[in-house]
């Protein structure tokens, strides 16, 4: 019996250590230092941007789309980024976002729907956050970690990648487009 305990603690403990060093969990900031163009929350999250995107369900299939009009104003390292959701269905979200742009790209986040506050840090074309959010009712009302990277194009879009985690294990991911609105 003890046997085939060791063994599932082991085989767990091996697939633990392969999706940790491995994939996205493995990535850190610093494996984007000197890549160009080179993010500053400060321009790239700045004025009228349009976000579209999908939702996949632990299966991996997807389970909502969505499009966002956002909006973000900065006062030097402070910033407020509005987000004003409409998944198909018909369920639309509002979220505001407080930035604090701190030392060597640090960043802290803070929204209604976050358990305490998120934490970041932008290096070369990337930015990495990591927060706890309280989902909708309709969503479930759960509380999931979630970790989003961004990475800027060439052109000024910022490509968002988001997993969301229950107990470690992943339960969703987003992947989206955050696009300037042309003025």
């Amino acid at each position: 019996m003890f046997d085939v305990f060791l063994s599932i603690a082991l085989a767990l403990a091996a697939a633990w250590l392969v999706l940790r060093f491995t994939g996205f969990m493995a990535q850190q900031p610093r494996d984007y230092a000197g890549t160009e163009p080179a993010i500053d929350i400060r321009r790239h999250l700045s004025g009228p941007i349009l976000c579209e995107g999908v939702i996949y369900g632990p299966l991996g299939r997807v389970s909502s789309r969505f499009v966002a009009d956002m909006d973000g104003h900065w006062e030097g390292n402070r910033g407020t980024l509005k987000e004003a959701f409409r998944y198909v269905g018909g369920n639309s979200q509002d979220r505001e976002w407080q930035l604090i742009l701190g030392n060597e790209g640090a960043v802290v986040t803070k929204a209604d729907d976050l358990v305490g506050q998120g934490w970041g840090q932008q290096e070369g074309s990337s930015l990495r956050l990591n927060y706890r959010i309280k989902l909708p009712k309709h969503a479930g009302g759960w509380v999931l970690d979630v970790t989003d990277w961004m990475y800027l194009m060439e052109n000024g879009t910022i490509i968002n990648r988001s997993q969301f985690r229950k107990f470690g294990i992943k339960v969703a991911e987003l992947v989206a487009t955050m696009r300037p609105v042309p003025m």
